[in-house]
């Protein structure tokens, strides 16, 4: 099933989402929410979703085919590569550079507008993964931005708030 895509306007976007416990994971609504949000992250497509339901839930995946169009000079300097299908719930995430990597960030909550946005090459993302099971992400370029804007979502936050200002 498509769930419907929050866009920019709905207030769920600016509420910090709840936690979920090891068995809300593992019970069956979330778990055909958890799938729901693949089938929607995919459809879009999208490289990262978080729930407009307003729970600690995202959901990542960097698929090679969306990196088919850029060359290996781009990929490079993106340090962007496939990212397999994965869920995060209740991330904690820690920065291991300041945010002082630049490059034009989309969201499928704000259709056809694109911007600058500083985000740090590098973090750790302590979470539970979609069994409940505790997990430690340690992520890098393009896949450490991802995180960071789905986490951000998770908090209430879009990257038209830290977005550089037009020179």
């Amino acid at each position: 099933m498509i769930l419907k895509i929050c866009e920019v306007g709905n207030p769920v976007l600016r509420k910090r989402a709840r936690s979920l416990s090891a068995d809300e994971i593992r019970s069956k609504d979330i778990q055909d929410l958890i799938g729901h949000m693949r089938d929607t992250m995919r459809d879009a497509p999208g490289v990262g979703l978080a729930i407009g339901e307003s729970l600690q839930i995202a959901v990542i995946e960097d698929k090679a085919e969306y990196q088919k169009g850029l060359t290996a000079e781009q990929l490079s300097e993106r340090q962007r590569f496939p990212v397999a299908f994965q869920v995060i719930v209740n991330p904690k995430i820690e920065l291991f550079a300041p945010a002082d990597v630049s490059f034009h960030e989309g969201c499928l909550s704000i259709p056809r507008l694109m911007a600058m946005v500083r985000r740090s090459r590098s973090v750790r993302v302590i979470c539970l993964d979609e069994h409940g099971d505790q997990r430690v992400i340690d992520a890098a370029g393009w896949y450490a931005r991802i995180l960071q804007h789905e986490i951000d979502h998770l908090n209430g936050r879009l990257y038209t708030d830290i977005m550089q200002p037009r020179r």
